[in-house]
């Protein structure tokens, strides 16, 4: 995490972000393999540019199917007291949740501009490896937690309106639509 800080807090060029995909693209809903030895060179390339893409989003979550990239990568950054706090997450896995359920508003960078309450466990427990390939877990709750759970989410194929009514869901999916069409 500490050599993330300063692809963190670089200066972002237009040619370290790359174009997030927008629902319904199929990457979007397959399941992500995982990172093995043989990406290591793509991984390391990919976090810096991810954290880019993220940050001009802007948003505090991105997973590598959100850029057209197959693979269990993640990068978070809440930016705590709007300081960089970069996680990037490799192989993630949710090993812990609560029973405990919490509630709040979701939006997702693939949907722009729809938002949606979710229910989600409240707290989670994730272990992945960080990008030096050194295994971690990480305890979450608030808003950390919802994060957590959408990023690994994608790394599944599945969107946060996956949570929501298939009436919500097909609702704010229309007018994804619409404003796409509105926008080309």
């Amino acid at each position: 995490m500490t050599d993330m800080n300063d692809a963190a807090t670089r200066p972002i060029s237009q040619t370290d972000t790359m174009p997030i995909l927008i629902a319904p693209k199929a990457i979007l809903k397959a399941r992500a393999r995982p990172v093995g030895p043989a990406d290591a060179d793509a991984v390391r390339d990919l976090v810096p540019r991810m954290f880019a893409t993220m940050y001009k989003a802007p948003g505090i979550g991105l997973a590598a199917p959100q850029v057209g990239v197959g693979l269990r990568l993640a990068v978070v950054d809440l930016m705590p007291d709007d300081k960089p706090a970069p996680i990037v997450l490799v192989n993630p896995e949710i090993i812990g949740v609560s029973a405990e359920l919490a509630t709040r508003e979701e939006g997702c960078l693939s949907i722009p501009g729809q938002y949606a309450e979710v229910t989600r466990p409240a707290r989670v427990k994730v272990r992945f490896h960080d990008a030096q390939g050194i295994r971690k877990e990480i305890e979450a709750d608030g808003l950390l937690a919802a994060c957590l759970q959408h990023e690994i989410d994608h790394l599944d194929g599945v969107l946060f309106v996956d949570h929501i009514s298939a009436l919500k869901r097909n609702m704010l999916m229309r007018k994804l639509a619409k404003a796409q069409r509105e926008a080309t």
